[in-house]
């Protein structure tokens, strides 16, 4: 890597739009006839995307509008480890795009720097070979930006979808309840009768009078538990005290960069103004024949990364030598590319630092862009360069870079900022809490979502004179669940022919598990196809008839309901036991009883019984289990417990197996081992008569990450 500092191109292209920004708007021309449509889609994202071509599909007039000259969100924008929660809750255009992948892939040509066999071997999540993916109900869940680039940009095209870039909301237009219209910075004007806004940020709606939130509530406002300020964060927390002072020891001496303050702000459950944190996920390579070298930010100052250093030397004092996967997570994508997230105590989130962007204008966004892109081309280059960095991070780290083939025109930095959490619409109904754990349903589904609920942290403060992240939750909802019709449709009182299928009425911590690209995809053909409907009906969106709605819905493929598919998902050709055993009885894990934190995983080249697994996280905290149950009659059994191996697994898993005339037994499972048939066996029991058998997996004690996809119970001749 370099190591003069050189404004990258981003950073030059950033400080023009910031430049640009400070201009008045340029007034409209008198000459101008504003640009009608019966349906304005607000917002490039992929789910603006997929709204304006489910609009055309179904015969109606539509225009796109994107603020910036980039489409298709973060889903082209580097994100390309498709965050999914469980595959089988997504249908409809949002799964055909997942199929325009696959059948991308499919192609020898789409290989240029690795077979595909190598890729699904050994790098490749959620596909079992390269030679699935080209059936008709293929899918892939991985991909290059380029690629996914590619698919909107010849779906639009096929679609005939009128696109407007570079069209950035100045005003909108209403009468009474209805909007009218909206008029961007150069002037231009849009009409509609219906609208949808798709931004990640929520502008039309806002600029549209209608209620909305940020920050995250207080656990009182819906009644929950997760929201609000965390009393305890145990997970991407610092594992090691790290002072804060500038001057070690002496609070008088001020904090340490990217350090917000004292305390936590406010008490445990009380809401706030933070937003969890934002980065870049970044495509990168260590493939020296197609990496870029990445230089430092032009304010680059390595005393900005203080905390950092002290952190590695803590790590180091306390005998856990520390290596780059403890500060970042590279998911692999096709063509040793990757998708690299944040990990651990200090990463590639910039903590707290973004507060202000939902609600800031176009030339303080742009601002804060650039000082996210300057934190991490910082952070990357300190770990590369840095002397107070252990050799082998530095070399390993020395080894990485953006690619040559992605971001061009950013000389391979990603071109979307991730905005996790913007403003969220307040509707007749917040999805919440309640919602993702099943304890309130709602009747009105327009999609389903299967994400953990999920938030990065909020802040990082001091606590007992250490530095400590704040915010960071993570607990599974293990089944998919409704999303209500209400939740993207603003108050009747406030507008009545606006949809909102991203900045949708949702809690933080609902938001969390619901704000997931495919789910943005399934909620805005949802929302097209409402505002079609309601076209048809010449009615306000309120009174759309859902019956009708639904109807609609699902004829297009859309996934409305969740059905336990345990056993159907995984014919017997698929996984290795049940083609020996076809008359086994399964217990999947989405069957079994959940205690403490389970997450689900679903992107993994082995097979699996029902939809995907569950993993505790590698938490090792003795917390969580799993513990399935079947009524069986007499009769003999071998009991198998079943996993997906990897070498991040438990070597002792616990088991203990329960069954009535037997004496308990525990049995430690290496989980990064399995025999031929996709798992472990637990031995045999006999029952004299029918009765209850348990198995029971803990994660104490545990040396790496406990995994749970299902229980078989073989019957015995």
């Amino acid at each position: 890597m370099p190591t003069t500092p050189l404004p990258s191109r981003r950073w030059l292209a950033t400080l023009a739009l910031t430049l640009l920004a400070a201009l008045p708007p340029a007034p409209a021309s008198a000459a101008s006839a504003p640009l009608e449509a019966e349906v304005v889609v607000f917002g490039g994202t992929s789910a603006g995307i997929i709204a304006a071509i489910q609009t055309a599909k179904l015969g109606k007039r539509v225009v796109l509008v994107e603020p910036s000259t980039h489409l298709g969100g973060l889903t082209t924008g580097g994100l390309g480890a498709t965050d999914i929660g469980n595959k089988a809750a997504v249908g409809g255009l949002s799964r055909e795009f997942y199929h325009r992948v696959a059948q991308h892939y499919a192609q020898p040509g789409a290989w240029k720097l690795e077979p595909a066999a190598e890729y699904f071997r050994n790098r490749g999540s959620g596909q079992a070979a390269a030679s699935e993916l080209s059936g008709p109900n293929a899918t892939m869940w991985t991909f290059e930006p380029h690629v996914a680039a590619a698919i909107y940009s010849n779906w639009l095209r096929e679609a005939k979808i009128p696109i407007q870039l570079g069209q950035r909301l100045a005003s909108v237009q209403k009468n009474g309840r209805r909007i009218t219209g909206f008029t961007t910075e150069d002037g231009t004007a849009f009409r509609g009768k219906m609208f949808i806004d798709a931004t990640y940020e929520g502008d039309l709606l806002a600029k549209a009078g209608v209620s909305f939130h940020v920050g995250r509530e207080a656990n009182a406002t819906h009644g929950e538990t997760l929201n609000g300020i965390c009393a305890t964060t145990p997970k991407h927390q610092f594992a090691v005290p790290v002072d804060p002072y500038v001057k070690p020891g002496d609070p008088a001496s001020g904090l340490l960069p990217f350090i917000q303050g004292e305390g936590l702000g406010g008490k445990p459950g009380d809401g706030d103004h933070r937003v969890q944190a934002y980065n870049y996920r970044l495509c990168f390579t260590t493939n020296a024949a197609n990496r870029l070298p990445l230089s430092p930010p032009a304010d680059y100052h390595a005393a900005r990364y203080e905390l950092l250093a002290r952190y590695l030397e803590a790590l180091v004092a306390a005998g856990k030598q520390p290596n780059l996967g403890q500060f970042w997570h590279p998911l692999w994508m096709p063509n040793h590319k990757t998708d690299i997230n944040n990990n651990g105590g200090f990463s590639t989130d910039f903590i707290g630092m973004n507060w202000g962007f939902p609600e800031a204008s176009y030339r303080e966004r742009a601002r804060l862009e650039a000082e996210h892109e300057s934190y991490l081309r910082g952070f990357l280059h300190f770990l590369a360069s840095s002397p107070r960095v252990p050799a082998n991070i530095r070399a390993e780290m020395q080894t990485w870079g953006p690619c040559k083939d992605e971001f061009a025109s950013t000389a391979g930095w990603p071109v979307q900022l991730y905005v996790r959490e913007a403003r969220r619409m307040i509707a007749d109904l917040v999805m919440a809490e309640q919602h993702c754990r099943g304890q309130s349903v709602v009747t009105d589904a327009v999609g389903l979502a299967a994400y953990n609920m999920d938030s990065h942290n909020c802040q990082r403060i001091v606590r007992n004179g250490r530095a400590e992240n704040e915010g960071d939750v993570q607990v599974p909802p293990m089944k998919p669940y409704p999303i209500s019709y209400r939740a993207i449709i603003p108050k009747a009182a406030e507008c009545e022919n606006l949809l909102v299928p991203v900045c949708l009425s949702a809690s933080h911590i609902a938001y969390g598990s619901i704000r997931m690209e495919p789910v943005f995809m399934i909620l805005a053909q949802s929302a097209a196809t409402a505002a079609a409907l309601a076209l048809d009906d010449a009615v306000p969106l309120p009174q759309l008839d859902y019956a009708k709605l639904r109807a609609r819905l699902l004829a297009d493929g859309q996934v409305l309901e969740w059905k336990n598919t345990s056993a159907a998902a995984a014919p017997a050709a698929k996984h290795p036991l049940l083609v020996r055993y076809p008359e086994a009885i399964l217990s999947d894990d989405e069957d079994a009883r959940h205690v403490g934190n389970w997450q689900p995983g679903s992107l993994t080249s082995a097979p699996t019984i029902g939809p995907g697994y569950a993993h505790d996280g590698g938490a090792a905290d003795g917390q969580a289990a799993l513990i399935y149950a079947r009524e069986l009659a007499a009769g003999s059994y071998e009991l198998f417990l079943l996993y997906p191996p990897h070498a991040n697994r438990a070597t002792n898993a616990l088991v203990t197996v329960t069954a009535p005339g037997s004496s308990e037994k525990l049995i430690r499972v290496n989980q990064r081992n399995a025999d031929a048939l996709g798992g472990t066996s637990l031995g045999k029991i006999a029952l004299a008569q029918p009765g209850r058998v348990e198995v029971r997996l803990s994660n104490r004690d545990a040396s790496g990450h406990v995994v749970a996809d299902a229980v078989a119970f073989v019957p015995l001749p």
